[in-house]
């Protein structure tokens, strides 16, 4: 799976802006090649294990995608990132899920488990129920 983000030229400051709106990242850099490295750097720092691995790929326009070879690892923090965002704790997050313990969800931002398509769209749900994530395959 893949995560979809845009870049473009600031008409003002002349940096090239980049975000990954469902990672709530976002950088600059000087030029377009530099803004794709930008960001992949940002994901890394945040995941902060050698062995983690970011794939940028360009699409057409402003569209480009992020994978990784330890997708597991790029839900977890997804899914952190996104709950934090929204300003939520693990405790209210098992409310939203009615669960009991804020464990069974912690697991899930922690790697240790890995949600399937089904799951990871009731966990997105319960962060926000308006949220649409664009995934993409390959």
């Amino acid at each position: 799976m893949r995560f979809e983000g845009r870049v473009w030229k600031d008409r003002r400051s002349g940096y090239w802006l980049i975000e990954v709106p469902l990672l709530d990242i976002m950088t600059q850099a000087t030029s377009k090649k530099s803004a794709y490295w930008m960001i992949a750097d940002a994901i890394k720092v945040l995941i902060g294990r050698k062995d983690f691995k970011v794939d940028v790929r360009p699409s057409a326009g402003s569209s480009f995608t992020i994978g990784a070879n330890q997708e597991g690892t790029l839900f977890a923090l997804m899914l952190k990132r996104q709950r934090e965002a929204h300003n939520l704790t693990l405790l209210e997050m098992a409310h939203r899920l009615d669960s009991k313990s804020p464990n069974a969800y912690a697991r899930y931002e922690q790697g240790r488990s890995i949600p399937t398509i089904e799951k990871l769209n009731q966990l997105m749900k319960a962060i926000n129920p308006e949220l649409e994530p664009t995934l993409k395959t390959g």
